[in-house]
């Protein structure tokens, strides 16, 4: 299942961080692209035949599959990631239409009337470790339907950091002078690699796993090119050697280091030294890795067409036969990363969104039946279809009402 989403998360990834620009930031794609998967299933009908192409081009897959793979998550989570998604719509609102797509909804999608602001801004803390503490959209009179999805971690080094002056960070990094410590990769536990790559050249890569749990673990990769390299690059290169990080592969186009000159280069300083070793060849080759502590909180505006929303509000809008017109979609994220662990979290929302009526004035009348009136009984007989049965539309009593009586106790 890995790598049928591992494409076209990546490919969604180079969409979403190119929207985003290059100031620090953190995000998450796959939540932006579970949420888009789960309206995948509403524009499968030929009469949502563009909303269909434009969320299978944002998705990177064919609906059918993209619906399959989010399934597959959410409905088997992982045990170091909290996941949840969730429908909700007004009501007499979002509930017209076809229902099939809400059948094909993963088993964990919660589904049920529009929460206020406060019940959305619990949503978040309770999906995200309490990490996120509001949600992304604020809810308003005009938000007929809202999806949401949430994913969170919090996680422990199996092998924690050891520290080291920030002056290993090289005399060419410009953090050396702003701070006092930064981490050092421990001795045994964590990966490193000097990688050449098609998109941002020779890169250096570091891998630290997270402690196992059931079977299941969590590694972050931080991968590092020249300070020329653009962001997107270098993002779009972490990507790629992320797809065989959690085999413990070696990443293709691993450098030797025996091919490469001792002594300083931008990224990295090569020192050569006599050691006791097994390695066959009597070369033994070793990486640490020296990288400062981080944290960050971002919110994106999801709306861009590139980034699939504007398909996916579309796709649903005729699914549920909802007068939409407009939508809203962001993504509140943040993370942290330090000497003994590594914590995230992302909610991702959107709202679609009715017309509000002009500003007008409202009369109401309180109908008083004070004085002696008529009553009729008259039966209903709605039959499978839109057929009706012969009872329909029949008084079936009446009456005059001219002695009016006390309200019952048993009724007060």
């Amino acid at each position: 299942m890995t790598s049928d989403l591992h494409s076209p998360l990546s490919r969604y990834a180079d969409n979403l961080h190119a929207e985003i620009g290059t100031e620090h930031h953190v995000a998450s794609p796959l939540g932006a692209w579970l949420l888009l998967a789960l309206c995948a299933t509403t524009a499968t009908d030929r009469a949502d035949r563009p909303a269909a192409e434009g969320l299978a081009e944002a998705l990177g897959t064919d609906l059918t599959s993209a619906a399959e793979v989010a399934r597959a998550l959410l409905d088997a989570p992982h045990p170091l990631v909290a996941s949840a998604t969730a429908l909700w719509h007004r009501p007499g609102q979002g509930d017209g239409g076809s229902t099939d797509w809400r059948a094909a909804l993963p088993a964990t999608t919660e589904v049920g009337p529009l929460p206020d602001q406060a019940g959305l801004d619990a949503w978040a803390r309770e999906h995200t470790l309490g990490l996120i503490e509001k949600f992304p959209l604020r809810v308003g009179p005009d938000v007929v339907l809202a999806l949401a999805s949430a994913l969170a971690t919090r996680i422990s080094w199996a092998d924690p950091f050891e520290i080291a002056d920030a002056g290993a960070l090289g005399p060419g990094s410009a953090w050396a002078g702003r701070l006092r410590r930064v981490l050092r990769s421990p001795r045994r536990g964590h990966r490193g690699a000097i990688v050449s790559t098609a998109r941002a050249g020779d890169v250096i890569v570091h891998a630290a796993p997270a402690q196992a749990a059931d079977g299941a673990g969590l590694v972050v990769v931080s991968v590092a090119a020249e300070p020329h390299v653009p962001p997107a690059e270098v993002l779009a290169a972490a990507y790629q050697l992320s797809a065989g990080v959690a085999d413990g592969a070696e990443p293709p186009g691993r450098r030797s280091l025996f091919d490469l000159p001792l002594g300083d280069a931008p990224l990295w300083t090569l020192r050569e030294e006599r050691v006791r070793t097994r390695a066959r060849d009597g070369r033994e080759e070793r990486h640490t890795a020296v990288l400062p502590c981080w944290s960050a909180r971002s919110e994106h505006d999801l709306t861009a067409p590139a980034l699939g929303f504007p398909a996916a509000s579309a796709a649903l809008a005729t699914a549920l036969a909802l007068p939409v017109q407009d939508f809203e979609a962001r993504q509140a994220a943040m993370a942290r990363f330090g000497r003994y662990g590594f914590e995230a979290a992302a909610v991702t929302g959107m709202f679609e969104l009715t017309s509000m009526p002009p500003e007008g004035l409202a009369r109401t009348a309180e109908l008083r039946f004070g004085h002696p009136y008529a009553v009729v009984a008259v039966a209903t007989d709605q039959r499978a279809g839109d057929a009706t049965g012969p009872w329909h539309g029949i008084p079936v009593f009446s009456g005059w009402v001219a002695e009016p009586e006390e309200l019952p106790e048993a009724d007060a």
